[in-house]
């Protein structure tokens, strides 16, 4: 990625951008600290430094979340020509050089923070173009304004000398995975249409998205697929902890797929995913029993043992890039939701939200999941999901910038 450059356009997976308004929020700080509710942030009344910016710095891709104040006239002319500067690029182009996207579907207007109002943007690039990033960062005088970032993810920990001694920018470092709830609850919030889930998961021709009131949400089961997986289980704001992970994730489609079909993105390889068939590449039940294995009621169309048709030099040479990329996607997607519904099971917990990129432009493994956890519960789990994707944990982060900067801690 070459943020150097300007695109024009990206295409976006829907075009259903909504006013949110901060109506409900509620004083949650007591001796100078938060009791862990986002709607504390929107109390609070200081001008805080500009630009705000929360970063989630992950293996495979960076999230950045930048919150755009309407009116610039209230800040004074050096403050101001600034921060038009960083503006005028960022919110000016859809599309930084080949690899780096402003999602503009996601974006979240009419936005209250410290009394301003403002338009929270959000945009993506590969972790692996960072030093594009620092440039830019350098080149608009992001540190004529702010002195740092928080951000999370490893990358948070990675980059922070770099970004020292390039930008002048400290990294103010938190965790990733309470950031990655505080933004799932933030934008859940202020979203009304964020979580979704799909009606019918079983019978694939008759299954449509629909909205999933999930304000009062506990207990629930967060599946976060980046790079690797991480589970959570959340009780309360709160409550909370690691109870499971793999590290066969996102990253591990992406890695095999290139190895295997030569692609070169996530996009490509999930284009290549969509037209394929993974039954020339797995082997079914009725492989190896000639259909249905009654006894314990599983159908002749499950698969039996992933990438098993390519024990045969055969069919070796008849695999196709669809297919080998379809069986890729279907073997990590089964792989987490095994995983998320023992979880469950173990947990007590039948909502499981399933969050991060891996499911961006992914329909193919949103509907996998579904259908696992319906099936395989018999109907007591359900699969939800949420519009942002894998923005949380940035948002999380630009929460915490507001709390670093108010003087509260």
């Amino acid at each position: 990625m070459d943020f150097h450059s300007v695109g024009s356009d990206s295409k976006s997976l829907e075009d259903d951008k909504g006013s949110i308004s901060n109506s409900g929020s509620s004083n949650n700080i007591c001796n100078g600290h938060r009791n862990g509710s986002p709607d504390s942030f929107f109390d609070l009344t200081g001008q805080l430094k500009m630009p705000l910016f929360g970063m989630d710095i992950g293996g495979t891709l960076t999230k950045l979340v930048y919150y755009e104040p309407t009116n610039f006239d209230e800040f004074d002319l050096k403050e101001r020509e600034t921060l038009q500067t960083i503006h005028k690029y960022l919110i000016g182009n859809t599309a930084y050089g080949k690899t780096g996207i402003r999602d503009v579907h996601l974006e979240m207007g009419n936005q209250t923070i410290c009394g301003r109002n403002g338009k929270i943007h959000f945009i993506r690039f590969p972790t692996a173009q960072m030093s594009a990033f620092i440039d830019l960062a350098r080149g608009k005088n992001f540190s004529g304004l702010a002195s740092g970032i928080c951000a999370t993810g490893g990358g948070a920990y990675m980059f922070e000398e770099i970004f020292k001694k390039t930008v002048n920018l400290t990294l103010h470092k938190y965790d990733e995975l309470e950031c990655l709830l505080k933004g799932i609850h933030y934008i859940d919030r202020h979203n009304p249409s964020e979580c979704y889930y799909f009606s019918n998961p079983r019978d694939t021709g008759c299954s449509e998205k629909l909205p999933f009131d999930f304000h009062n949400p506990y207990p629930y089961l967060v599946v976060n697929i980046g790079s690797g997986v991480s589970i959570l289980s959340v009780r309360s704001k709160t409550d909370y902890s690691r109870v499971s992970g793999t590290s066969l994730g996102g990253g591990t489609f992406l890695g095999l797929c290139c190895l295997l079909t030569n692609c070169e993105t996530f996009e490509e390889a999930i284009e290549l995913a969509s037209k394929g068939d993974s039954t020339n590449i797995d082997k079914l039940v009725k492989d190896i029993y000639g259909g249905d294995y009654d006894k314990f009621g599983l159908k002749g169309e499950t698969v039996a043992c992933s990438f098993g048709q390519m024990m045969s030099q055969d069919k070796r040479k008849s695999a196709k890039r669809e297919d080998l990329a379809r069986a890729t996607l279907v073997t990590l997607t089964n792989n987490i939701g095994s995983i998320a519904r023992m979880c469950a099971k173990t947990e007590k917990i039948e909502r499981v939200v399933f969050v991060g990129n891996f499911l961006r432009v992914n329909e193919i493994s949103m509907k996998l999941l579904a259908y696992a956890m319906d099936y395989w519960s018999n109907g007591s789990l359900k699969a939800l999901f949420l519009q942002h994707e894998g923005y949380f944990g940035a948002m999380g982060c630009l929460l915490e910038y507001l709390q670093l900067n108010s003087g509260l801690i």
